[in-house]
């Protein structure tokens, strides 16, 4: 049987709450960061007028489509290349032959929120910020990392119970 008493407890409590804390403390700095690092680019890049929708993404129409525009579930096949917000490209699909091929309902949420505001043979620009994007520790990426899409919608395939 193990027995803790005030002398023991008041320590490892006040530590708990240390580490908590400063951990908190932590993401504060790394939000704040990442934010600074979107608005730098958006000042950097005045010509590009974003708009920023209530989720947090930031959407802008190259050239607006003029066919169908998909929904949850509807598949989309798009050309796109990811970078980060100092231009570094970390994948594109860019000059293949192969469109990503998704359903809507199966991407990252910033990505899939900012596809279904396209409509086929439109381009956009898209900044998706961590937290509606790979999130905040993410193996791939550093925590709290924007990424910036630039996206061609080439087709839409109705999703099931489509009309």
């Amino acid at each position: 049987m193990i027995i803790i008493n005030r002398k023991t407890i008041q320590p490892v409590l006040a530590g708990f709450i240390v580490i908590l804390i400063t951990s908190c403390l932590g993401t504060e700095k790394l939000e704040r960061k990442e934010r600074e690092e979107i608005e730098e680019f958006l000042h950097m890049n005045p010509d590009l007028n974003f708009e920023l929708k209530p989720s947090g993404l930031y959407y802008l129409d190259i050239k607006v489509g003029t066919g169908v525009q998909p929904v949850a579930h509807d598949t989309a096949y798009i050309f796109y290349t990811a970078s980060f917000l100092d231009n570094f490209i970390f994948d594109t699909n860019v000059d293949t032959k192969d469109t990503l091929i998704s359903a809507v309902n199966d991407l990252l949420p910033g990505f899939e929120e900012a596809v279904t505001y396209m409509r086929v043979g439109g381009k956009s620009l898209f900044i998706v910020p961590s937290d509606i994007g790979f999130g905040q520790s993410d193996v791939r990426f550093p925590a709290y990392t924007p990424i910036l899409y630039e996206v061609d919608l080439v087709r839409v395939k109705p999703g099931p119970g489509a009309k």
